[in-house]
C-alpha cells in the first residue's frame, strides 16, 4: 500500500506529458481553410509540399501550423482619388480574391498573414489612382463606370500577378464626384437632352412638312394632266350626258331648248 503512490505518481506524470503532447501534436483545420506547417528543426516554413487541408492532423510537438482562409473573401475600400483635370473623386470599390491554394506555403513566407494589407489594398489603391486619372468627372459620372471597373481589374490583377493572391473581381459600387461638379455635369445633360429633342421635332416637322409639298405638288400635276386632257369635244359629250340625266329625274320637268354656249342644251326650267 505504500508502494502505490510512488508507483502511481509516475504514471499521472507520464499521463499528463501524453495529454500534452497529443494535445500540441493534433491541429483541427476547418472547412474552408487549409495550414502551413513550420518545420521547427528543419527548414522552416514548408512550401515543397500541399498545405495541410480540412480535417485533424497529427504533427510533431515541436512544430507549429498557420491557418489561412483560403475561401474567396471581400475587401471594401473607400479611396479618394483624383480625376484627369485634377478633381477630386470618391470611389466606392470592393474586391473578390483569395490566397492561391497551391502556393499558401510561399504566400506565408514571403508576405504572412496580413497579404491583405501588405500587397491587395496598395494594389487595388495604385490601380485606382492611375484608371481613374484618364478620365473627366464627366465621363465618370456617365459612361465611364464599367470601363474603369474593367480597368481597374485588370491592373491590380497585374500587379498581384506575382504575389501568390487570385483575383477574382473588382466591383465599382459608386462614384461620388463633389455636389457642384455633380449638378453642372446634370445641367450639362438635361440641356443636351432638350436639344437633341428640339432638334429631333424640328426633323419630324421638316419631314412633315415636306410630305405636304410632295403630295400638293402630285395633286398639281394630276390636275394638269388632267386639264390638258379635257378638250372641248370631250367637255361638250359629258355636258349633254349630265343634261339627258338631269332630265331623267322623276322630280324634275325640264324643258329642253337646243341652242346653249357651244351647242349645249339649254334648261329653261323645272317644277
Amino acid at each position: 500500500m505504500e508502494k502505490l503512490p510512488k508507483i502511481g505518481l509516475p504514471i499521472i506524470i507520464i499521463i499528463v506529458l501524453a495529454i500534452v503532447l497529443i494535445t500540441k501534436s493534433a491541429v483541427t483545420i476547418d472547412s474552408g481553410e487549409a495550414g502551413v506547417l513550420y518545420k521547427t528543426f528543419d527548414n522552416g516554413v514548408v512550401v515543397d509540399e500541399p498545405p495541410l487541408g480540412e480535417g485533424f492532423h497529427f504533427i510533431a510537438p515541436w512544430n507549429k501550423v498557420f491557418v489561412y482562409e483560403v475561401r474567396q473573401q471581400e475587401l471594401f475600400e473607400k479611396m479618394k482619388v483624383l480625376s484627369s483635370n485634377g478633381l477630386e473623386i470618391q470611389i466606392d470599390a470592393s474586391a473578390w480574391y483569395q490566397p492561391v491554394y497551391s502556393e499558401l506555403g510561399n504566400l506565408h513566407q514571403s508576405l504572412g498573414k496580413n497579404y491583405l494589407g501588405r500587397v491587395i489594398q496598395p494594389a487595388i489603391r495604385s490601380a485606382a489612382r492611375s484608371v481613374v486619372g484618364r478620365y473627366t468627372p464627366e465621363q465618370l459620372y456617365s459612361s465611364k463606370r464599367d470601363a474603369i471597373q474593367d480597368e481597374i481589374f485588370e491592373e491590380t490583377k497585374t500587379i498581384l500577378e506575382k504575389q501568390y493572391v487570385q483575383l477574382n473581381e473588382v466591383l465599382v459600387r459608386d462614384v461620388t464626384l463633389p455636389n457642384t461638379i455633380k449638378e453642372a455635369i446634370e445641367r450639362k445633360l438635361r440641356q443636351e437632352q432638350e436639344s437633341l429633342e428640339y432638334e429631333f421635332r424640328l426633323v419630324t416637322a421638316l419631314k412633315e412638312a415636306e410630305k405636304v409639298t410632295i403630295e400638293a405638288q402630285g395633286k398639281a400635276d394630276a390636275n394638269r394632266i388632267l386639264s390638258a386632257s379635257l378638250t372641248d369635244k370631250i367637255l361638250q359629250d359629258k355636258g349633254i350626258d349630265a343634261t339627258i340625266k338631269l332630265s331623267e329625274s322623276p322630280n324634275t320637268k325640264v324643258i329642253v331648248i337646243g341652242g346653249g354656249e357651244g351647242g349645249l342644251p339649254l334648261i329653261l326650267g323645272n317644277n
